[in-house]
């Protein structure tokens, strides 16, 4: 356990991240994950049993809305090895985005998240502009041996082409999208087969600078 918690994103797979943000927002990235890391989390994500219905709105009104969203999520308070692994993992992510883009990340939060055979995740934003300090979006998959038929792609949209795609991408293992949290509307499609991810997002304490690509 003590290895996987030393275990910071390598050189080549920092730059790969700084360099999508940078030029146009978006990243998508196979294998960033260390291996054993991305293989122990997917255990414990199977392992949970604290597992609640998400939530959609903000802060007071939050509520429970199986029209938008039917995925589940058990947030990450960094009590086992395993979460403070990860936890440790974003952070040095986190310092990389500042010293290279000087983002002012000054924090992260982060979950689980679970969709059964036949949930979902209606396409929506992770903040809203000028009203939220999320920042930098981060999902990392933690399906082996994921197959086409099982479905539950992310898609990623064009802010500036309504319903315009981006792509779709498998939630295969080890695979990390990064986003800007007020730009890029996206969606989980249907799953049919169990789906296991981590979420999470770098908070600033001020909003985002209106995009420049």
């Amino acid at each position: 356990m003590a290895d996987l918690q030393r275990l910071p994103p390598d050189a080549q797979s920092l730059d790969a991240i700084i360099d999508a943000l940078e030029s146009r927002g978006w990243g998508v990235f196979s294998n960033i994950l260390p291996l054993d890391l991305a293989t122990a989390l997917a255990q414990r994500a199977r392992s949970l049993g604290s597992y609640e219905q998400a939530r959609v709105g903000r802060r007071r009104n939050r509520q429970v809305n199986t029209f938008v969203r039917r995925d589940s999520i058990a947030w990450i308070k960094g009590e086992h090895p395993l979460d403070q692994a990860w936890l440790t993992w974003a952070d040095s992510l986190r310092l990389h985005i500042n010293r290279s883009l000087m983002l002012g990340l000054v924090g992260f939060e982060s979950h689980y998240a679970y969709y059964r055979p036949g949930t979902f995740y209606r396409r929506h934003l992770d903040a809203f502009r000028g009203d939220s300090n999320r920042v930098v979006s981060l999902v990392c998959y933690l399906n082996p041996s994921w197959q086409a038929a099982d479905a539950g792609e992310l898609v990623l949209y064009d802010p500036d082409a309504d319903g315009r795609e981006l792509g779709r991408f498998p939630p295969t293992l080890g695979t990390l999208a990064v986003y800007l949290s007020e730009v890029f509307p996206h969606e989980v499609l249907p799953t049919t087969a169990d789906r296991f991810s981590l979420t999470g997002w770098f908070r600033s304490r001020s909003v985002l600078p209106v995009r420049n690509f």
